[in-house]
């Protein structure tokens, strides 16, 4: 029968001679409990046939990404007697691999299924101006340009915040910046009645705010998941947090009718507000920030996650984050800007399928606003299915062998330019079932993006994702506050939506086009000189 010695700190080794110095054995960080009879220690080199087994346990501390030294709970790492090395760790049934019953039981999915939760009220949040924006309309004679405009606003705070919020995500972390930011944007979701009763100042105000709130969501999602999963299942992650902000706009187009039928225009705003301050009360009491800091972590997850991602870390040492991030050598590199040009066609396709489908089917197909809001809102159902799906299929094909550039840029280009050739198909429909079967269509293939631009992210720049998904958040709203005004401007010049749809697909080809060209899945060096 093989013994086991059980070492607590991963990687670290002794060697013979250490266990013959009797000061080894007297420090105090070394509990042991052996038979008296059982062995000596100045002949540990050879195990041969040992029938107990030898416990070891050691405080140390842990190194995240940021730098930051924390104390660890001592754990336990077996070996094996036929072990020739200490601080290896089993092949294939221990922290190597990880089924999917530990996966999806495991801490590290219960703080993506919160920040799922926190993205689908993001998005309900922003949304229910897409169904309320008709009834204010006919309620103060807005124009269809107008309209345009105030919906628009959520996006000039949107525009604001993304590139400063990222800087702070990268340097006090995603869990204190989302806190912030949900409890923010819920304050503003919930005033929103308040302004719209007192003018139309205080409304574009509070919506403006709105957008400010909500420009940290994504930064902090992508510096949490990339704290807590390790590279290969990242897609994976990104899949879920991403199905959460798809289904708040599918909850958020289907509920606001309902609320409005029952609680008036503005019902879904107090709603939605009020569960904004739920989820926080909820966040700050049961996530960490980091995987070491959590209380309720197993040791068998904290050490799966941490030898994963000292195994993806390059070598050498990482670079001291800063508040103020090095935007021209950030700026300098062509992969940035593939995820710049990526990110604005992303944001584009998104805010103006978001805010002109219920007009599209009311004004184009003829259907009431309940039923407007319906078909609108099952091509995001199927978009947060797809998004999931495709982010197995990501973390499949790099486990298998296939190199990140090669997956991120399949990706992407089923994400871009599937959907270019789903919208086309939209310009012929006929009937609402029609239309709304060819943007379920469109927004499904845009998913797949998710694995792309958004993963990628990560990848480039580890130390600065969350400045990197501000920069190119913000080209993002410039582009979504061009669509959604010029959508309505289109629209009333030209007569209808089909050329305007024509337009958006001949973009998305472009930009797959860049990106093809210009991305990158391997780290990218910015904190060289640019000469």
């Amino acid at each position: 029968m093989n013994s086991t010695l059980c070492l607590n700190r991963q990687g670290r080794n002794f060697t013979h001679n250490s266990f013959k110095n009797p000061k080894f054995f007297g420090s105090k960080q070394f509990k042991l409990q052996l038979p008296s009879h059982f062995i000596k220690f100045s002949k540990l080199k050879c195990f041969g046939n040992v029938n107990s087994r030898i416990g070891v346990r050691v405080p140390h501390h842990l190194r995240d990404d940021s730098g930051e030294s924390r104390r660890v709970l001592s754990r336990r790492i077996r070996f094996s007697s036929n072990d020739a090395q200490f601080g290896s760790l089993p092949n294939k049934s221990g922290a190597e691999s990880s089924s999917f019953a530990e996966f999806i039981t495991s801490e590290r999915v219960k703080v993506v299924a919160m920040l799922a939760l926190a993205l689908a009220l993001c998005n309900s949040d922003r949304v229910v101006m897409s169904v309320a924006i008709v009834p204010l309309s006919l309620a103060h004679g807005w124009s269809r340009s107008f309209s345009g405009i105030v919906q628009s606003s959520f996006l000039w705070g949107y525009l604001i915040s993304p590139i400063a919020g990222g800087a702070l995500v990268d340097y006090y972390g995603g869990k204190v910046v989302m806190a912030w930011g949900v409890a923010l944007w819920s304050l503003a979701t919930f005033l929103t009645p308040w302004a719209a009763e007192k003018s139309l100042w205080p409304l574009l105000f509070a919506r403006a705010m709105l957008g400010v709130a909500e420009g940290v969501a994504l930064p902090c999602m992508n510096n949490m998941v990339s704290r807590w999963f390790p590279p290969t299942e990242r897609a994976r992650a990104v899949g879920i947090a991403m199905a959460g902000f798809q289904l708040g706009n599918a909850i958020g187009l289907t509920l606001s009718p309902i609320l409005m039928s029952q609680g008036g225009i503005f019902g879904p705003f107090v709603i939605f507000g009020l569960c904004g301050f739920l989820w926080v009360l909820v966040w700050l009491s049961a996530t960490s920030s980091t995987p070491d800091r959590s209380p309720q972590i197993s040791k068998y997850e904290l050490d799966y996650i941490m030898n994963k991602r000292q195994k993806s870390q390059a070598v050498g040492n990482n670079p001291e984050t800063k508040i103020i991030p090095p935007f021209r050598r950030l700026l300098s590199k062509m992969p940035t800007w593939s995820l710049i040009v990526a990110n604005a066609m992303h944001s584009w396709g998104f805010f103006v399928i978001l805010s002109w489908m219920p007009i599209y089917f009311n004004s184009v197909h003829h259907v009431d606003l309940r039923q407007a809001a319906w078909f609108s809102a099952v091509p995001w159902s199927m978009m947060a299915l797809t998004g999931y799906l495709a982010g197995l299929w990501s973390d499949t094909l790099i486990r298998n062998g296939t190199s990140i550039t090669l997956t991120r840029k399949i990706m992407q280009s089923i994400g871009f330019i599937g959907a270019a050739i789903a919208l086309i198909g939209l310009t012929t429909a006929k009937s609402p079932s029609t239309a709304s079967a060819w943007l379920s269509v469109a927004v499904g293939l845009k998913a797949f993006s998710h694995s792309g631009f958004l993963v990628n992210l990560q990848e480039i720049a580890p130390h600065y994702s969350g400045v990197l998904h501000g920069l190119s958040n913000t080209a993002g709203t410039f582009a979504a506050i061009l669509g959604t005004v010029g959508a309505g401007f289109f629209v009333e010049l030209v007569g209808s939506f089909q050329g305007f749809l024509l337009l958006t697909s001949f973009l998305y080809f472009l930009a797959a086009l860049f990106y093809n060209i210009f991305s990158s899945g391997e780290r990218v060096n910015f904190d060289e000189n640019v000469s």
